[in-house]
This record gives structure tokens, sequence and C-alpha cells, in this order.
């Protein structure tokens, strides 16, 4: 079976005629499935990989639970959006201070789940997203699912021609293709890989944006989410629902992607890997 890379790294840049990385920008989707039982995780991989923007995802604690203070104290401003119980987002940005721009997907203010957020920062635009999971299909579950993927299309219609860099990173829980599943077949009436689902995604990419772990790395196999059941890390048994996009302006910035798929093996760890891209400084 071939094993899922931990550790994708795209070719170096050509600079005057040298092969270097230069200044590079780290920037990490962690879907940590509650913060609360995995800030010790959280804090040793900030500490370890050291990324500059870390978009989180399924926080599972309301506003004022948020460890704020732990995570300045190692060195990151913070915006968050929380939820009792369930959902919640944040982007957090190392040295400095990100700027709201939204906490909400826009297109239905009667939803109140705590599923995206949007920043500047570092002349980025961020946004961090939790997409519903959709499941049992069909049903009401996967009716707003759908309904929230048309909501994302019709917002990110607007970023993707932006002149400046602009980041859509989150679990998006959509498995865009048969390579990105260990199995295909048995997911094939999951919302996650239900026919409707991809073709929405499929119509999000096809304005303008790039799937960038696909496009530096498209024969891979590479996995960003391993179920607790199962033995499903042991065997690498996954999926990839974790997804950087990026716009026009921010794709000539690409440098590297990849996932730190070790962190899934840590103690108590999070059913998600963080998954990452380097840009250009």
């Amino acid at each position: 079976m071939q094993r899922s890379n931990p550790v994708l790294l795209a070719p170096a840049v050509a600079q005057g005629g040298k092969w270097t990385r230069g200044p590079a920008m780290k920037i990490v989707t962690y879907n940590v499935n509650g913060i609360g039982a995995r800030l010790g995780n959280l804090l040793r991989w900030l500490n370890e990989s050291k990324p500059d923007v870390v978009c989180l995802q399924e926080l599972k604690a309301p506003q004022e639970n948020f460890p704020e203070r732990e995570i300045r104290d190692a060195g990151y401003g913070v915006v968050w959006h929380g939820q009792k119980s369930w959902n919640g987002v944040a982007i957090l940005a190392r040295g400095c201070e990100p700027t709201e721009i939204r906490r909400a997907l826009p297109g239905d203010p009667q939803d109140i789940h705590s599923r995206y957020v949007e920043c500047s920062l570092r002349g980025l635009t961020v946004g961090c997203l939790y997409l519903p999971n959709g499941n049992p299909a069909p049903g009401p579950k996967f009716d707003y699912k759908l309904q929230w993927l048309e909501r994302l299309i019709a917002h990110a219609a607007e970023l993707a021609n932006s002149s400046s860099p602009v980041i859509l990173a989150g679990d998006y829980n959509v498995i865009p293709t048969e390579r990105d599943v260990y199995k295909p077949e048995r997911w094939v009436n999951d919302a996650l890989f239900r026919v409707e689902v991809r073709a929405a995604f499929s119509r999000l990419i096809g304005q303008g944006w790039i799937d960038a772990i696909r496009a530096l790395h498209p024969d891979e196999t590479i996995y960003t989410f391993w179920d607790f059941f199962r033995n499903a890390y042991e065997r690498d048994a996954g999926l990839r629902i974790d997804h950087l996009l990026l716009n026009r302006a921010a794709k000539t910035r690409l440098l590297a992607a990849g996932v730190d798929r070790a962190v899934r093996g840590w103690q108590r760890p999070s059913d998600h890997a963080p998954t990452w891209i380097q840009l250009s400084d």
C-alpha cells in the first residue's frame, strides 16, 4: 500500500541563476476536534512547527472559553468565533494581530453556526471555514450543506479575482476525487463524496482557485483525516478533506505544500493532521 507522505515539498525557486527557497510564510489549516481536549498538542505543535498563520476548526468551545491567554503566550495574535459544544473557527497569526473582516458567511442571517471567519494579515486575506458534514444524506443536514456551499461559492466569487492574495483554508468536508479517499467505493453515498457535493466543489475551483496540495502533488496519495475507528491511521485508510484554496494572486507565490502527518500519531490527537502551504513572503 502506498503510504501518504508526512512532508511534501515543492522544488526550490530559481533566483538569479541560483536555487533557493528564500523567505517563506507557512499557512496551515488544522481541525483540532476540541481545543480544550487538544490544547497541549496544539501548543506543542505551534512550538515545534512555528507556522505563521493557522486556521483552526471545530473548536467545540463557547466564545468565553477559548484559551486566548495560552495562544497569545505562544506568540500568536488571534481572532476566533466560538460556539458551545460544536463548530467554532479561529485564525492565529504569529507575531501580529489579524484584523477581522467578517465572522459569518454572507447569504443567510438566520444561520447562527460559527463556521466562518475572515481576516486580513501581512498583506493577505485569509478565510477560515468549517463546512457542514451533511450526513445523513439525503436529508435536512445534507440540504444545509449544499446551501452552505452555494453561499461559499457566491462569496468566493468576489474574492477570486482580487488583486491581493486570498486563501480559503479549512475543513471542507469534501473528498474531491477518488484519489483522495481510501477505498472510494465505500463512500459513494456519503455526504462528503456525493456527486452533488463534488460538483459544487468543482464549480468553486472553476472560479480560478487552485487546490494547493493537488497543484504541487497531482499524483501523490495524500490524506489529512483518519477516523479513530478500525485502526484507520495505522492502516493509512484516510481521506483528504482539509484544503487550502488560493486565488490567482496567491498562487504565484506558492512554494510548497504538505501534511504534518505525524501529529495524528501523537497521544490524544485530533482525527485531522495540520495541512500546510508555504508562500513567498
